[in-house]
């Protein structure tokens, strides 16, 4: 197994309609070592959600029937027990944003580069398996709210109180600026800031007064 997925013994599971994407993450995920699972409609998947010991759900917005997003309100959201990362075209930001609203760990725009997607499950598994990413990353001071911030929310985070642009930070971090966009309204909205500048405040406020 590939060293960094190394203590995920958790399998992947792919819901998408479409058989090439399937066999291609298939096969990206199985050479890293990772078990996959896989389920060419969201309604298959339904039958199954509640007995599968997953460590990562990749699942398509768009397809036949119930979409992802249906499919995402059928299990939970955020209360299943596993991270759910959808899959969405080019120029879904808000379809995105929505995901994300009900309870989708993160979401990958097609087409979608390899080492991005590796990231995305490995960051995914990490909280399936109860590590806390967020608590780990290190390079943020604790902050209130900071718990509640994703892995991947963390990292725009850095970022964003660094004074970034949304360009700026989504070249450094293999993302596109409407990705950053999307985490950006979405950190803003966890934390209640209303501007960066509040975002500054809230990271800093507690480093400061120590």
């Amino acid at each position: 197994m590939n060293q960094a997925f190394q203590g995920f013994e958790l399998d992947v599971v792919i819901v998408d309609d479409d058989a090439a994407v399937r066999d291609a993450l298939s096969i990206l995920l199985e050479m890293e070592g990772l078990k996959v699972t896989t389920y060419d409609t969201g309604d298959s998947f339904i039958v199954d959600a509640m007995r599968l010991k997953a460590g990562c759900i990749l699942m398509d917005v768009h397809m036949p029937g119930r979409s992802g997003l249906d499919i995402l309100d059928a299990i939970g959201g955020a209360k299943y027990h596993a991270p759910v990362v959808m899959i969405s075209g080019q120029g879904d930001v808000p379809m995105a944003v929505y995901a994300m609203k009900h309870g989708a760990f993160d979401f990958i725009e097609k087409p979608f580069d390899a080492t991005i997607v590796l990231k995305r499950v490995r960051e995914a598994m990490a909280q399936a398996s109860r590590l806390n990413p967020v608590t780990m990353h290190g390079r943020l001071p604790a902050f209130p709210g900071h718990e509640n911030l994703t892995a991947r929310e963390v990292d725009v985070l850095e970022h964003i109180v660094a004074g970034a642009s949304n360009k700026e930070a989504g070249r450094l971090l293999g993302i596109s600026p409407r990705t950053i966009e999307v985490h950006r309204a979405r950190i803003m909205e966890k934390l209640k800031a209303r501007n960066t500048a509040e975002l500054v405040r809230l990271v800093y406020r507690e480093a400061v007064r120590a």
